[in-house]
């Protein structure tokens, strides 16, 4: 299975609070999320903008998924609401419930969420089987810290990226200031009416520079 991260994000690169969903704040070693509000105050700055083409992207890309994988707040997030029966007969919701869910996580111990694992010890080894299994794609919604150690460890296939057009001037951003460098490969673009990009990238190893001339 390819290994596909799907993120909502702002122009200036932020993905924290695109929408009104409150969490405890965790942390997680090896593989951590946490995403806490930090005194971040804009919230909800993405369903404003969401239209009908890129709502109907969204619960394309739910459906097409192999397998999750989440950190342990985005899970609960998403355990506290689809896998409680939120919205019954929403295909995105009936994704989340019928395939196998994955949580990186060291302290998660009795997940409730039927179709759940717990990865710990060896996270990344354990994302790296699951790659190599046949399939299409194990999916990666929101869990941005998690993003970011799987982008670390280079272990992300595809990065499929949401652009919202709105500037939000505060909280957590994708990509951190520092990180690993990542060449991409554009394989997909689209835009919807209400402004929205749609960019699916191919990661292609660690991109070339130019060299120096004399």
């Amino acid at each position: 299975m390819k290994l596909t991260t799907v993120t909502n994000v702002s122009v200036d690169g932020v993905t924290q609070g695109h929408r009104r969903i409150h969490a405890g704040t965790r942390s997680d070693a090896g593989a951590p999320e946490r995403d806490g509000s930090g005194g971040f105050e804009r919230f909800g700055w993405a369903p404003p903008l969401l239209d009908d083409e890129a709502s109907t992207f969204i619960s394309e890309a739910f459906q097409r998924a192999d397998a999750f994988l989440f950190g342990r707040r985005t899970y609960e997030i998403f355990a506290g609401s689809w896998g409680a029966g939120m919205d019954p007969g929403n295909p995105v919701g009936d994704a989340l419930n019928a395939r196998p869910k994955y949580v990186a996580s060291t302290t998660l111990n009795d997940p409730r969420w039927a179709g759940t694992t717990v990865l710990s010890g060896d996270v990344a080894g354990a994302i790296r089987e699951l790659r190599a299994e046949p399939g299409g794609e194990l999916q990666v919604w929101g869990s941005g810290t998690l993003i970011r150690w799987l982008l670390d460890h280079r272990l992300v296939d595809e990065i499929v990226m949401l652009t919202y057009p709105v500037v939000v001037g505060q909280g957590t951003r994708l990509f951190p200031t520092t990180g690993p460098d990542t060449g991409l490969e554009l394989v997909d673009l689209r835009s919807t009416p209400n402004g929205l990009t749609i960019q699916t990238y191919r990661t292609t190893g660690r991109p070339r520079y130019e060299t120096a001339t004399t």
